[in-house]
């Protein structure tokens, strides 16, 4: 067999079958996605998937990015201007440096998706890269095998999207009207109209303007245009909004301050230090907002995006080289959380790749706040051993129900239920933990299993 029964279980026998029982309890449960990066196309076009290169290794950041740090080119995934475009040259290229993925959370999802997607029970080497290319590429051309019908098979009950501020959300528009039942949801993304450093942003507050008839070269005006495109996301079925900034920090300037920043802003005038005071303000609006419509509100923080400038300029963004920083959430927030932290309509959940924040900060602050939430792993740390840390740094100060479950953030579509799995897993081995240390009765343990496993999820995001 390709995947073990008892991987990621405990050792030890007795804590064992308490991890398997509670793993067997939610194994099948619905897949929960309220956070995630599927392409709105395939589940408005449903189209087949053109082959197992597309679909499996040139989108995968975490592919990308481990065989370019052993030296291969772009180029040799299929990515870049000179791009080789012969998708079994690619995927024989990858195969070939799958030992690469020992002991990552990347094979794991890997080899799950072959074996329980495709019916693969050999691992990928460069021996059988042709015959496992050309089986998977066989399903791929099945009805059985297009986005719908995967979503169903996977058991997923409802999947969201991210989505710019900017997207006419025509793909979910197609999706409504073809009479699908599936829930496909989309995210609001504010950040290309928010981040003053994102290339073309000036043009993009024109085309907010264009969107909302609002004057976005006034503040006020500027802030009733992100006031209707909510509204119009909320009426396409969105119940969140998602920032994707490089810190946490908030602000809550005056209004005629605010007016004077965004003029700045506007004129294209605005220093490095101006610009992150500015994402800083528009945190603290957009909690407003979340206060007045009710989407719930995520933090995405500690990314440096686009770390080689050389990277970005050839191949663009989304390459593989966004690289965790440090962050401090404590006196970060406080400005928003002064402003609305204490709202009982505020949802803000808070996501970092500082590991470092979780029991320092991001747990204290859930455990007192009652606007506040914990996101899981996220990125670099959505493996076993990063959901164990976070459960042992967070739980004892924030519990469980300051924390929203787990969210795949994915845009691999076969690798969401390997993911949900992984997490399943992980949740089970350590409540098991605290059931053999006599620190949870079973059957607390088994309530939390399938909170964990959706519950807190749709709860938190209002699904």
């Amino acid at each position: 067999m390709l995947l073990h029964p008892d991987r990621l279980f405990p050792a030890d026998p007795a804590t064992r079958d308490i991890a398997r029982a509670l793993y067997h309890a939610v194994e099948k449960a619905p897949i929960v996605s309220p956070h995630g990066h599927t392409d709105p196309r395939w589940w408005g076009e449903n189209g087949a998937f053109a082959n197992p290169a597309e679909l499996l290794v040139i989108p995968d950041h975490y592919v990308v990015r481990m065989l370019i740090s052993q030296g291969m080119a772009y180029e040799d995934l299929g990515i870049g201007p000179d791009a080789d475009s012969d998708p079994r040259a690619i995927w024989r290229r990858f195969a070939s440096q799958y030992h690469l993925f020992q002991g990552t959370p990347s094979r794991l999802w890997f080899d799950h998706s072959l074996s329980q997607v495709f019916g693969i029970e050999e691992r990928l080497s460069h021996h059988n890269a042709d015959e496992i290319y050309d089986a998977v590429n066989e399903r791929l051309a099945l009805p059985d095998y297009r986005p719908r019908a995967l979503y169903e098979r996977f058991g997923i009950d409802v999947i969201a999207t991210t989505d710019s501020a900017l997207d006419d959300l025509g793909w979910h528009q197609m999706a409504k009207d073809s009479g699908w039942s599936g829930r496909v949801v989309p995210t609001y993304r504010p950040d290309a109209v928010i981040d003053p450093e994102t290339q073309g942003f000036a043009a993009n507050l024109d085309r907010l303007g264009e969107l909302t008839g609002c004057d976005t070269g006034s503040w006020q005006g500027y802030l009733d245009a992100h006031r209707a495109r909510r509204a119009f996301f909320r009426a396409m079925g969105a119940t969140a909004t998602d920032h994707g900034h490089p810190t946490p920090q908030t602000a809550d300037l005056p209004a005629a301050e605010a007016a004077q920043l965004f003029a700045r802003i506007r004129a294209g005038r605005a220093t490095p230090a101006e610009a992150e005071l500015f994402r800083a303000q528009m945190l603290t609006e957009m909690a407003r907002m979340s206060v007045e419509d009710g989407l719930v509100m995520q933090l995405h923080a500690g990314s440096l995006r686009n770390h080689s400038a050389a990277v970005f300029a050839r191949y663009g963004r989304d390459r593989g080289f966004d690289i965790p920083q440090p962050v401090s959430f404590t006196a970060a927030l406080k400005p928003l959380l002064d402003a609305v932290g204490m709202e009982q309509d505020l949802r803000l959940i808070l996501f970092t790749l500082d590991e470092t924040t979780y029991a320092r900060e991001l747990a204290p602050l859930a455990g007192a706040y009652p606007s506040l939430r914990l996101g899981p792993p996220w990125w670099f740390h959505d493996s076993f051993e990063g959901i164990k840390r976070f459960r042992e740094m967070a739980t004892e100060t924030a519990g469980f129900y300051n924390t929203v479950g787990f969210n795949d953030d994915t845009r691999a579509l076969c690798s969401i239920p390997a993911r949900h799995d992984v997490s399943r897993r992980a949740d089970s081995a350590f409540l098991a933990e605290l059931v053999v240390t006599h620190r949870l009765d079973e059957d607390e343990a088994h309530t939390l299993a399938r909170l964990l496993a959706g519950g807190l999820a749709r709860d938190g995001y209002r699904l």
